[in-house]
């Protein structure tokens, strides 16, 4: 071999490894929350299905839901930071790829919700969506002022999405045959959002309703009647509400799989026996949204609390 050509191949070899390190995965894990129920909701479980083309990738009290076609898939919400690897690992469980994930979709940004999805979109490019609202809690990595839970002391941070594209009501996200539906949901969060699709079993089609918090749980002085000087945000919570009892709904996923024990349903599945098919199930889960809230719209009030509202909200 002569020298030109030695030196040739060792110019080829140094552009090689330049590309391959300039190609080297993206970091999949943001710095981590440390919170009382972090280390619960974090706890890794199985991946599985939920019916058809949608799978639950999430964790023990966190959801992330995948919803696949041969064009590519729609990943909903990320969770934690600390998240990140976990579906990441469990989308691969499932014998798909995160670089195939063309959209992440955002129910709310809480970073609980949301503090994974700056590293997931690294890892698959995908395109974030969310609303209005949601958009520049995701870009900055804090809660705004007009947020039910905000803190000013301490400020939690994550990671910021580093582009995000806006969805309203009604709007809708499509990859091949996926057709998901927004349904601006404001209550929980001012950019609350509720998702939507149909997933099919041969012949069979059910309505998937992936449900936002409706959840009215509040930090400081923050009120949703608007006292001191914030705006009455009530009534627009309340119609959350009820157009989540209102939604086409087979299946629901609520951002906390907990709520309607999801985990719990899919682990007593048996041959076509599903329990997580309930056509009552978002009409249930409203129903107990609305008695927490009007507790809490009562005791804001001073008035005399509903009989039927029962229970406690709690955070997230």
């Amino acid at each position: 071999m002569t020298l030109l050509a030695k030196l040739m191949l060792a110019t080829v070899a140094t552009m090689t490894a330049g590309t391959v390190q300039a190609k080297a995965p993206a970091q999949v894990q943001d710095k981590p929350v440390n919170c009382d129920n972090c280390k619960e909701w974090n706890a890794p479980v199985k991946p599985f299905n939920v019916f058809g083309n949608t799978w639950y990738v999430g964790t023990a009290g966190l959801s992330a839901v995948l919803v696949t076609s041969p064009q590519g898939h729609i990943l909903l919400d990320g969770a934690l930071p600390q998240s990140a690897p976990l579906i990441i690992a469990n989308i691969k469980a499932l014998g798909f790829r995160i670089e195939d994930v063309k959209y992440i979709l955002n129910s709310h940004a809480h970073w609980d919700h949301a503090g994974g999805i700056a590293a997931l979109q690294r890892a698959s490019d995908a395109t974030v969506m969310a609303s209005a609202a949601a958009a520049p809690v995701l870009q900055s990595g804090t809660n705004g002022k007009d947020d039910p839970q905000y803190q000013a002391d301490p400020v939690v941070h994550v990671a910021k999405v580093s582009k995000v594209s806006l969805v309203g009501e009604g709007d809708t996200v499509k990859v091949g045959p996926l057709t998901l539906t927004a349904h601006m949901t404001p209550g929980h969060t001012p950019g609350g959002t509720t998702w939507t699709w149909t997933s099919c079993e041969g012949q069979r089609c059910l309505d998937v309703v992936y449900a936002d918090s409706l959840n009215p749980y509040s930090s400081g002085d923050f009120t949703y009647t608007g006292k001191g000087g914030k705006p009455d945000i009530s009534a627009s919570f309340e119609a959350s509400i009820a157009k989540v009892a209102a939604l086409p709904c087979d299946i629901i996923i609520p951002v906390h799989p907990g709520t309607t024990d999801v985990l719990g349903k899919a682990a007593k599945r048996s041959g076509q026996d599903n329990p997580l098919i309930d056509a009552n199930a978002c009409r249930a889960y409203a129903a107990e949204a609305g008695g927490l809230l009007a507790k809490k719209l009562a005791k804001e009030r001073g008035v005399a609390l509903p009989a039927e509202a029962k229970g406690a909200a709690h955070a997230h």
